[in-house]
């Protein structure tokens, strides 16, 4: 039995590029949600698959990752090259509140547990090669990697990777770029609005960790501030600076690193609880 109302998926009739869209009706949204999806061909039914949810940032949509970057063209090459295994890409929407949901509980609705919860069954129960089985990574970029090193340290036993590129780590830098006041935003506990203090709390039970930002955006000392924060915690993770601003350039160059990264994860045994933390 689905644990949607309803659940809309393009016919394959008219999909191109391998993409293909979903609507799903979400209680944490009060109302529809969008994904668009990459599956790579010629998967055999039997086949279990590797998963990776890529979070857009402020302004964006579920098209926002294959009809910015391309994304979905740069992973078929990856997959033919051997750089990485087939995989599937879902790319939701935010939820599409104001300029950016920021993927936190708010205003009556709840964009985190829409990512977490909603977006992995919905796939589960509509793309052959989705399972309880498929490893499940997360990435995004800008308000994207906000949400994405938070949802995925909150759920270290759902996922086994997450990154983030030019990625907010804290609430108040949506100032710079939204309208909505911060008020909307607010958390009951203020830990749920800084990157390093969500990591931190879930230390002992972190995915592998990567991210990165260019040295040209203005995010990049709070990206650097970050890194100094988990090093100094003795908490494991990959850290990057590239020549780049805040752009679409700069995410469609590295959003490949993430990706390797993962299938890197991948031909590794899963994480005891305690390697999150360097000895």
């Amino acid at each position: 039995m689905s644990k949607f109302r309803t659940i809309e998926i393009s016919d394959p009739r008219y999909e191109s590029a391998n993409l293909r869209f979903m609507t799903v009706k979400s209680e944490h949204l009060r109302g529809r949600g969008d994904i668009c999806i990459f599956v790579p061909p010629g998967i055999s039914a039997s086949e279990v698959l590797p998963v990776v949810i890529l979070l857009h940032g402020v302004y964006g949509s579920a098209w926002a990752w294959t009809h910015s970057a391309g994304v979905h063209l740069q992973v078929m090459e990856m997959i033919r090259s051997g750089e990485i295994p087939p995989m599937v890409l879902a790319m939701p929407s935010d939820g599409l509140w104001g300029d950016g949901s920021v993927y936190l509980p708010h205003n009556g609705y709840d964009f985190e547990k829409w990512i977490a919860e909603d977006v992995v069954a919905a796939l589960s129960e509509k793309i052959a090669g989705v399972t309880e089985a498929s490893p499940l990574f997360i990435t995004g970029l800008s308000m994207g990697g906000f949400g994405a090193l938070r949802i995925g340290a909150k759920n270290g036993s759902l996922f086994r990777g997450m990154s983030g590129h030019s990625s907010i780590t804290s609430l108040e830098q949506m100032s710079l770029f939204v309208e909505e006041e911060l008020s909307n935003y607010r958390q009951l506990s203020a830990a749920d609005e800084h990157v390093f203090q969500t990591i931190d709390q879930h230390r002992y039970h972190l995915p592998a960790m990567r991210f990165d930002c260019g040295c040209d955006d203005a995010l990049i000392e709070y990206n650097r501030q970050l890194h100094q924060q988990l090093e100094a915690a003795g908490i494991a993770h990959e850290y990057d600076e590239f020549p780049g601003g805040h752009e679409w350039p700069y995410w469609t160059a590295h959003i490949g690193k993430s990706l390797k990264f993962f299938a890197q994860q991948l031909r590794h045994a899963p994480k005891d609880n305690n390697n999150s933390i360097k000895p």
